[in-house]
């Protein structure tokens, strides 16, 4: 199988290369299409809008993550205005290019045409990159960094042109503007490089400038933390502390398995390990995957932060997998691999009646909102921003001429920020995250529609709290506004002054 692939490419250099980017090409693009056929059903899920808030008030920083998705949102916006499949554009590109890299790393280790096919199918069908194409998440991008990572230490170790330790910190640079939880990766690189033969590049200035470069890229974004004490820091406390209160990062290392990967790649994803430590000159890259996974498992991490150090497995466990399949006979090796793909394809078929959403209404969708919790919190934010406006044109005139809307979480704050203008609300009120750094109104209103609040706590808060309205949906979906937010009140100002008040109801969330 090799040697007649490898006399192909002597005799004819550009053909197999061109053919290898056509298969690669084609199921991205094919991906792609499904997204973009599916991405404008239901609604923005309540992060998205978080990202959407904080894009229109563009920072080197934000309380909850790094600038660069909001500051791509903002493109979006500009570019699509307020669309969904538009705006979620971004991410299925991103997702697009993860596949294809995960093919071209799978050929680098010496993968045929169907290995690397294989390998990018198998990201293809793995749930949290399937994922990453329907919403606009920083994940997305995170998940594109690791992977371009991961490639160019690849072509790093098989090259031995240190040259590309300058890319590599480009990516490690761009990494850090999108989620912090890439220090855990740049944990990994570095601890391959010391503990395999790659500590030779410790005596390379390209080394030491790749450094340099991700140092500079990440520096604006280090100076606005500077400036606001850190408070990026102090926010992954607390949302690491309710993680593991609330159980979301118990079961690790079920879900290396259950939501990483597809299910029946977990053999290739091992072959793939296997194959680093076994080769001298890739062993740093399974250092890449073992330290972060010690850190994170250590750490009590979510099992989801893993996703994107699986497809250098994939490339490798493809190659390495095709290395084996052709010390056998010929029969034999296209029934393991006729198998082996339907399997993955079965599986793949209930990962993406799960993940995507395929039908907007009937048993499918059914399906699929009750067993994937993002797809439920895409539901009801038009119907929460109208029950507000409905709310606002009860008032009196002059209440209403002086009313403002205070929110209790993101999402709302991005319902009502995003949607609000088409029924004429003004701008949200909310203490959560960056939102709570650009303060309240001057002068503050002196009547409040009050949202994410339990009825005894609004009484705590405001003064003259009524019932006012109740949040749902029309399909009866429970999510987290539904269930955990469902009442709305009208209330006067806060109990305390204002500036007493927005000290003490700063959130996080």
């Amino acid at each position: 199988m090799f040697s007649q692939e490898k006399a192909r490419t002597r005799e004819h250099p550009d053909t197999p290369e061109r053919a290898d980017w056509a298969v690669l090409l084609c199921i991205a693009a094919t991906v792609a299409a499904v997204h973009m056929l599916t991405n404008g059903r239901y609604g923005f899920h309540r992060d998205e809008l978080q990202f959407l808030s904080d894009a229109r008030h563009l920072d080197w920083g934000y309380v909850s993550y790094p600038p660069l998705t909001p500051f791509l949102e903002r493109i979006g916006l500009g570019v699509f205005g307020l669309s969904m499949v538009g705006l979620r554009l971004f991410s299925v590109i991103a997702q697009a290019a993860a596949i294809v890299v995960t093919g071209l790393m799978a050929r680098e280790l010496g993968a045929g045409r169907l290995a690397q096919a294989v390998a990018a199918l198998a990201v293809v069908l793995s749930p949290l990159p399937l994922f990453n194409g329907t919403e606009f998440q920083y994940t997305s991008f995170d998940y594109l960094w690791w992977v371009l990572i991961a490639y160019f230490t690849i072509r790093l170790l098989k090259s031995e042109n240190p040259r590309w330790w300058l890319a590599i910190g480009a990516v490690v640079g761009l990494g850090l503007l999108t989620k912090y939880s890439i220090v855990f990766f740049i944990a990994g690189i570095l601890g391959g490089v010391v503990l395999s033969s790659a500590r030779r590049y410790l005596k390379s200035g390209w080394f030491w400038g790749g450094i340099a470069l991700a140092l500079v890229i990440f520096l604006p974004n280090l100076l606005w933390l500077a400036r606001h004490d850190f408070i990026s820091y102090h926010f992954l406390q607390h949302i690491h502390k309710r993680d593991v209160g609330e159980g979301r990062a118990n079961g690790f290392l079920a879900d290396q398995v259950l939501i990483c990967i597809n299910v029946f790649a977990a053999p290739l994803a091992l072959t793939g390990l296997l194959f680093y430590f076994r080769e001298q000159r890739y062993r740093m890259l399974g250092w890449m995957y073992v330290i972060p996974l010690a850190l994170f498992y250590l750490a009590r991490g979510r099992g989801y932060y893993m996703s994107a150090a699986y497809p250098m497995l994939l490339a490798a466990g493809a190659a390495g997998a095709e290395r084996v399949l052709a010390l056998l006979r010929p029969r034999s090796r296209r029934i393991i691999t006729a198998a082996f793909i339907a399997g993955l394809a079965v599986c793949g078929a209930y990962v993406c009646a799960v993940v995507l959403p395929l039908a907007a209404s009937g048993p499918l969708r059914d399906f699929a909102l009750k067993r994937n919790s993002d797809l439920r919190e895409e539901i009801g934010w038009n119907e929460l921003v109208k029950t507000v406006a409905d709310i606002r044109d009860t008032l009196p005139a002059e209440q209403k001429a002086q009313v403002g809307v205070l929110v209790g979480n993101y999402g709302e704050q991005g319902a009502i920020e995003m949607l609000g203008p088409s029924y004429h609300l003004p701008a949200p009120i909310s203490m959560t995250n960056s939102a709570w750094l650009r303060g309240y109104p001057t002068p503050p209103p002196a009547m409040l529609i009050v949202l994410g609040f339990k009825r005894a706590d609004a009484d705590e808060a405001f003064s003259g709290c009524r019932l006012a309205g109740h949040n749902g949906n029309a399909l009866g979906i429970k999510n987290e506004e539904s269930e955990r937010h469902p009442d709305i009140f009208v209330c006067g100002p806060p109990r305390r002054p204002w500036p007493v008040f927005w000290r003490d109801y700063q959130s996080f969330g």
